[in-house]
């Protein structure tokens, strides 16, 4: 038996830490682990997850911190660990693999390979027992390293064939995603929709945010029907087991088609994101959401050097030091709330949030559902009281691990989320927090116009950034200069955006999600499809929009109408994978508008800007000296008769300047 030289000591991902002290021998992935693979003629068992994943610590306490499993391992494999979020272009390219060799993926996912890194075996959580027919993880292990030794020439030709597979032409057709065809995705959407519940399909349920922007942006045929699928569905989540009623933020997704449990993990991404959403609905429900969204990112997420971590885990220890459970910080009893509270503002608060004797999570606990806010005013000064009390209590119980990563993309999210609620809510410490995210990026992320993909405790990482990063990064970059009429934020938007196409460019006018210079895989990574966040293919698309709605520049605008074309065929399939792309193209549909606000600041300057962010999809800014920002969409406007004007334009062709809000729309 040779014995584990674990070699995760230094790396920066919370993840890989999570396993520096099991004594599986890890390598992170790199070349010297492929050379040892060779030189001992072993295959690579690749185990890739993040640290917020319930099932990645289920299968690490059963197997990976298993003196005999891990014993078995290190004599017959090479064994990489991955953060799936620290390397997204290695987990693409192996989630398509485990995803045509097995017909779905997750995480953790387990990939056996050669030493040129073709697949021959990939699976997702295996258990440490045979349970219901499938084998144990051992078993597999087993049977895999006896056809290496014994069938090896067998196995490598099945591995290349794989890898054939994944290298097949990427190209894809290409036609204009026309009304009558975003028409048509809504009519597949509305198909899917479930009227009870709300959201999109059946258990589990996830938050469709991408989808619910395009929803709100659309001004077909089928508004109506939009809409509703819009407002239904914000307000079931809003009221949910999934949405924190205590402390604010959304969990990952539902359990159950009802939205009743929550996969508890919370994520930087679902709530950049929903926070954006939130706060663009411009209604009461927005605002509060965005507000308690807002608040928990700040609280909860913000890093010391005032990015923003990845993500809140799922599991928490019963008590200190105790084994970890998922969903005990977030699950009460009656009892424990009216141990809190009291037994009369107990029993209301397990009325009003669906805490019963039975529970409807485990060990008898329920987690909190808000189905009808109260409308009585005093009966709001109750609710806020019991939250107030209630997040005082829970802040005594063992908290959920926080992985403290600053992923690039997903701050550019959160940036591009903050300014939103920033601008519509008047919330100027939003705004600030979104300047600190954005400096910190400048400051450790930004290399001579390239982006690096994660830092921790203010040192950056050596992982390039890939088309996510770019994207994110840039809208997130172009929301400020609209919030605060800085050309600096513009300049470095468009410098991303520029290396974005010259490295990322796809022949079909689509895009790679890896820079041409990258390191070589099995196959470049290509995929235009949203999942939990925007693809980096319709984040970039969203971002050269409003540059060339800020910039006037078309070259911007031309890389974007390509790129989308490349997608229509996803859009008429598979909308629900094609929100963002959709959105994207309902805003150039209607030109999409430009708004340019000029005069001094104040009350008529604000009601103007306020009335032009109601418009969907709206590239808006504002200022008093327009001449020095260096933003070519504020160039040459001026007020009129000394009182703050707007300038509603498509294309830079632009109408009457007004001074009123009702002149805009």
């Amino acid at each position: 038996m040779m014995a584990g030289v674990n070699r995760l000591g230094a790396a920066t991902s919370p993840y890989l830490l999570q396993h520096a002290d099991n004594p599986v021998d890890w390598w992170e992935w790199g070349p010297e682990a492929f050379a040892e693979a060779r030189r001992r003629n072993v295959p690579i068992l690749l185990s890739v997850g993040y640290a917020a994943c319930h099932w990645c610590h289920v299968m690490a306490h059963e197997s990976f911190e298993d003196e005999a499993t891990a014993a078995y391992l290190n004599e017959h494999f090479v064994s990489i660990k991955v953060d799936r979020e620290e390397r997204p272009d290695v987990d693409a390219v192996y989630m398509q693999a485990t995803t045509a060799m097995t017909g779905q993926g997750g995480w953790p996912m387990t990939v056996v390979m050669d030493h040129e890194g073709a697949p021959f075996f990939a699976g997702t959580y295996l258990p440490d027992q045979p349970r219901h027919g499938s084998p144990s993880f051992t078993q597999v292990l087993r049977a895999l390293s006896g056809a290496w030794a014994d069938r090896g020439d067998d196995v490598r030709r099945t591995a290349a064939s794989v890898a054939e597979h994944l290298r097949k032409d990427a190209s894809l057709p290409a036609y204009a995603l026309t009304a009558e065809r975003i028409d048509g995705a809504v009519a597949t959407l509305a198909g899917e929709f479930d009227p009870l519940a709300g959201g999109f399909g059946g258990a589990p349920k996830f938050p469709p945010t991408m989808v619910l922007e395009f929803l709100r942006r659309y001004r077909g045929d089928s508004v109506q029907q939009a809409r509703h699928m819009l407002a239904r569905t914000v307000a079931a989540m809003a009221g949910s087991g999934m949405y924190d009623q205590v402390g604010g933020g959304f969990a990952r997704y539902a359990v159950d088609r009802g939205w009743v449990v929550p996969h508890f993990e919370k994520m930087l991404y679902d709530n950049a994101q929903l926070l954006g959403l939130y706060a663009r609905l411009g209604n009461e429900l927005g605002h509060r959401i965005a507000t308690e969204t807002a608040d928990f990112m700040i609280r909860e997420l913000r890093t010391a050097e005032g990015g923003f971590a990845s993500a809140l885990d799922a599991d928490s220890p019963a008590e200190p030091g105790g084994h970890a459970e998922e969903g005990l910080f977030y699950a009460w009893t009656p009892d424990q709330l009216a141990a809190v509270l009291g037994p009369t503002d107990g029993a209301w608060a397990a009325e009003l949030f669906g805490v019963t004797d039975e529970g409807t999570f485990e060990h008898g606990m329920s987690t909190l559902q808000l189905r009808h806010h109260p409308q009585d005013e005093a009966d709001r000064a109750r609710l806020a009281d019991v939250r107030r009390r209630l997040l005082a209590a829970r802040e005594q119980r063992p908290r959920p691990a926080r992985d403290d990563k600053v992923v690039a993309a997903w701050n550019g999210l959160a940036i591009s989320g903050l300014v939103d609620a920033a601008r519509r809510l008047d919330r100027p410490d939003y705004l600030a927090a979104a300047v600190d995210a954005a400096e910190l990026l400048e400051r450790l992320h930004l290399r001579d116009g390239r982006i690096l993909r994660v830092s921790r405790d203010g040192r950056a990482g050596a992982h390039a950034g890939v088309l996510e990063d770019y994207g994110c990064v840039a809208s997130g970059f172009l929301a400020l200069a609209q919030a605060s009429a800085d050309g600096r934020w513009l300049r470095l938007a468009t410098g991303l955006l520029d290396t974005a196409l010259a490295g990322f460019a796809a022949p079909d006018g689509g895009f790679f999600d890896t820079s041409a210079d990258a390191e070589v895989l099995v196959t470049r990574p290509r995929d235009p499809g949203d999942n939990a966040s925007p693809s980096g293919f319709s984040s970039l698309v969203h971002a050269l929009v409003e540059a060339h709605a800020l910039t006037g520049e078309g070259r911007y605008r031309d890389a974007a109408e390509a790129a989308l074309a490349t997608v229509s065929v996803l859009a008429d399939k598979a909308p629900r994978f094609a929100g963002w792309s959709l959105a994207a193209a309902v805003t150039m549909l209607d030109g999409p508008l430009e708004v340019a606000v000029v005069g001094p600041a104040g009350p008529e300057r604000d009601a103007l800007v306020a009335k032009a962010l109601t418009l969907p999809g709206a590239v808006v800014v504002a200022t008093d000296q327009p001449e020095q920002t260096g933003i070519a969409l504020l160039t040459g406007r001026t007020p009129v008769d000394g009182r703050p004007a707007a300038y509603v334009c498509r294309g830079f062709v632009c109408e009457r300047p007004v001074t009123e809000p009702d002149g805009i729309g």
